[in-house]
């Protein structure tokens, strides 16, 4: 698979990469030999770029991954897991827990380096409350634990904003043809006021690599479609797709090298709305949507869906302003 160069990082990648969430604690919790097996077969793929983060917990299956691959008999094979690109984030605000967790990547994966590191999920007006982490990322960098540094963001605004800070490197916002889980501040926004924002970014030299193409899930019927819609944008450098099982990368790799048949689509069936625990904020716009009532309260304060009642309409994942409601 051809390498596209990341903006001005002199990182190359794959047009796609690997997001790891789905074979996590988070969603599908495989075994961590499980999970490290699909992504070698991504790698052997082609593939050479992974996203992960602190919350998710995937560091192990990728550790695992690695060391696989490296005690493969495989000259190849060893190859591409030196050189596999690994992009991880934090949540962290401040100095002190942006510089914990690059070094626990770091002690995890076992690496002297990372590739890629970003605060997560920037919102409106968090850059400047979060300019502690945000230093820890810069004095990384120039101490050589991270190759490159940005945000991931599900905002306009501040996916706009990144264009015009030097020091950021690559950017990940969140895009598809819904415009699902856009926003501009506390407002839902557009596919192409996104894209507007990717291009100034593009432009600057910085490196765009894209999420939720499938909008967590919900736009899967529409496969083809979705991606049609990212990999048609020359302001993309790649598109992060997280992948639970070989058969989702096969079926990448097949629209990639134009194998596909035109009417393809993956079967959804058993698929389920669930709600990330860790991005619900308990706001109940899920809620106010569901006309089955089948999303309550947990005992946390969180939203869950009794999935007895659930028509899987997915009404709910679009109200979501943090997109915690997926399917999978």
């Amino acid at each position: 698979m051809l390498k596209v160069a990341l903006g001005n990082t002199n990182i190359s990648v794959s047009p796609v990469g690997m997001g790891v969430l789905p074979i996590g604690p988070e969603q599908l919790a495989l075994p961590v030999d499980d999970g490290a097996d699909i992504i070698c077969h991504a790698v052997k793929q082609g593939i050479n770029f992974i996203d992960t983060a602190q919350y998710y917990r995937t560091y192990p299956y990728i550790k695992r991954a690695l060391e696989i691959m490296e005690a493969s008999g495989e000259e190849s094979t060893r190859r591409a897991a030196d050189n596999l690109i690994i992009c991880s984030k934090s949540l962290s605000a401040g100095y002190d827990g942006m510089m914990s967790a690059i070094r626990e990547a770091m002690a995890e994966l076992d690496r002297s380096f990372l590739d890629i590191f970003l605060m997560h999920e920037v919102r409106t007006g968090g850059f400047e409350e979060r300019k502690g982490a945000w230093q820890a990322l810069i004095d990384a960098r120039s101490s050589g634990l991270v190759r490159a540094i940005g945000i991931s963001t599900h905002h306009i605004d501040v996916t706009m904003q990144m264009a015009g800070i030097p020091e950021c490197d690559v950017v990940f916002p969140l895009i598809n043809y819904a415009s699902m889980g856009i926003r501009r501040g506390s407002e839902a926004g557009t596919c192409d006021e996104m894209l507007e924002a990717i291009r100034a970014c593009r432009n600057a030299g910085k490196g765009v690599f894209t999420m939720k193409v499938f909008g967590g899930g919900n736009l899967t019927e529409n496969y083809q479609k979705a991606l049609n819609y990212v990999f048609s944008k020359e302001e993309i450098h790649s598109v992060m797709i997280g992948f639970g099982s070989k058969s989702e990368i096969d079926d990448i790799i097949s629209y990639l090298d134009g194998t596909m048949q035109p009417d393809y689509n993956p079967d959804t069936s058993h698929k389920k709305m669930r709600i990330n625990q860790e991005d619900c904020e308990g706001c109940g716009s899920c809620m106010k949507v569901c006309a089955s009532k089948a999303i309550f309260y947990n005992k946390n304060g969180l939203a869950e869906i009794d999935q007895s009642r659930c028509l899987t309409c997915g009404y709910c994942s679009y109200a979501c302003p943090v997109r915690a409601v997926i399917r999978y």
